[in-house]
């Protein structure tokens, strides 16, 4: 029995000697390519999560815009953004985890055999590139000047700098492109599209409504281009009602939750009150959003920190159940701003389509109040209003634009920050020991710094210093 067992363990191994035993280094759970679609969901997953995050790591701006106060630690709300690495987690997100992921996906698409059509294979690259211009466009405005004809290789370790004003020009020509080579009788992503579910025709409008934005954001430094710009978005086409926002919608279990469920419930953390600055203001308008925006407070009433300093957690108001919820949707675009952008658009004489300024105004503002779960009734009742309405509100358009458009944009810090600077309203208080002035931009990230010190050194003195308090390309009036 011995002889006949180690006569076919031979039998075995000689056998084995002459198959190719490399396939045994292969892991078959860790595959080595990656469908585009699971990159394309996995970058919107990411970039919803960067700009929606309470985070005190990456996302701050609720409390650069006084919307929120911190209660222990109260170093973000005092503009300090360099003891955390805030910068460089931002700066990844951007970069490695949304733009190079994306950047992947377009690189996969032409040669993927399971996409047999090739106007679907057309419009997944332009999705995934109008995916690649919203994101540059918080880059831009973020920082300044970035890496951009030399970024995304990972290679090249050394990226130079683009000047932000060229890059933002070149994103608009790539929106343009993108809308063209798009076919919208034909597919896309599909359910790996989490925002539109591959719907191509509301890319086209998603990409005519980025365009707008980013035409009213350079209103004041390049009213030329922006009026060119803004008159070809409105012509071809965007958001008309709260059916068009482009939501990342969120499931209620984890791991695909909405962020502010995992900084505020899940972690069993109460970092964060209401500020002052926002509940003041929302009660003098007596707007119907307060109780939708925020909890009661110990009174029974609402109120807020002051900013920058400590504030007791049962003191105040907190952010509300509706915000907290696990599948709240975080939102990347949305029609109450589309129409603040119209009215504005409107008041430069950017655009004439026969409506008012103030009729896109009231549109606006209505359209954020049922978007938080008010009624068209409250809407009517708060724009009548004198402090409200736009005919006797206070203030020139952008200060009455500027007021509203900051009270929209409560769950949307990141895009309250780019407006605040961008209109000069509201005008904000700075706390009494912020560690620096009013933050115009972000620093660069320490790590570029240390790593790509020379470029890093010539955009530094290319927009004037790496200080919080250099105003970026589109903010220069």
């Amino acid at each position: 029995m011995k002889k006949i067992i180690t006569a076919a363990l031979s039998i075995l191994l000689l056998g084995a000697c002459k198959k190719d035993i490399t396939s045994l280094n292969v892991n078959p759970k860790t595959p080595t390519t990656v469908p585009a679609a699971s990159l394309f969901t996995q970058a919107q997953h990411t970039l919803a999560n960067t700009l929606t995050s309470a985070n005190v790591n990456l996302n701050n701006f609720r409390l650069v815009e006084q919307m929120w106060q911190e209660t222990t630690y109260t170093d973000e709300s005092n503009y300090n953004f360099i003891t955390r690495p805030i910068p460089d987690n931002d700066w990844n997100a951007f970069y490695r985890d949304i733009l190079y992921n994306l950047k992947l996906a377009k690189g996969i698409i032409p040669t993927d055999i399971s996409i047999t059509d090739a106007k679907v294979k057309a419009n997944d690259i332009a999705i995934a590139d109008i995916m690649q211009v919203y994101t540059y466009y918080y880059v831009l405005t973020t920082f300044g000047n970035a890496p951009y004809t030399d970024a995304l290789d990972p290679t090249n370790l050394f990226p130079k700098y683009d000047d932000a004003a060229t890059v933002y020009a070149d994103l608009l020509k790539k929106l343009d492109a993108d809308v063209a080579s798009m076919t919208a009788t034909s597919a896309s992503y599909g359910a790996a599209d989490i925002i539109y579910s591959g719907d191509v025709p509301s890319w086209i409008k998603f990409a005519n409504t980025l365009k707008l934005k980013m035409g009213i954001t350079i209103a004041d430094s390049d009213p030329a281009t922006a009026k060119t710009v803004i008159t070809a978005a409105v012509t071809a086409g965007v958001f008309a009602s709260n059916d068009d926002n482009a939501k990342f919608t969120y499931l209620g279990a984890t791991p695909n939750t909405n962020p502010v469920w995992v900084d505020l419930v899940q972690s069993g953390r109460n970092d964060f009150v209401a500020c002052t600055t926002y509940t003041t203001n929302l009660l003098s308008y007596t707007d119907p959003r307060l109780p939708l925006f925020f909890t009661t407070d110990a009174a029974g009433s609402y109120s807020g920190g002051i900013p920058g300093a400590s504030s007791d957690f049962n003191t105040f108001s907190h952010p509300s159940a509706k915000i907290e919820a696990a599948d709240f949707p975080g939102l990347l675009l949305d029609y109450s701003e589309t129409a603040f952008n119209l009215a504005e658009a409107t008041e430069r004489g950017f655009i004439a389509t026969g409506t008012s300024a103030a009729t896109y105004y009231n549109d606006a503002v209505t359209a954020s109040i049922i978007y938080w779960g008010g009624t068209a009734t409250q809407a009517t009742t708060y724009l009548a209003q004198p402090t409200v309405n736009y005919a006797t509100a206070a203030g020139t358009y952008k200060q009455k634009i500027g007021t509203q458009k900051w009270f929209a944009l409560y769950n949307r810090g990141w895009d309250a920050w780019i407006e605040t600077r961008r209109l000069d309203y509201p005008v904000l208080v700075a706390p009494p020991t912020a560690l620096t002035v009013f933050p115009e931009r972000l620093r660069y990230p320490a790590a570029e710094q240390n790593i790509n010190g020379a470029n890093y050194a010539t955009a530094s003195a290319a927009i004037g210093g790496d200080v919080p308090g250099t105003k970026l390309f589109f903010d220069k009036f």
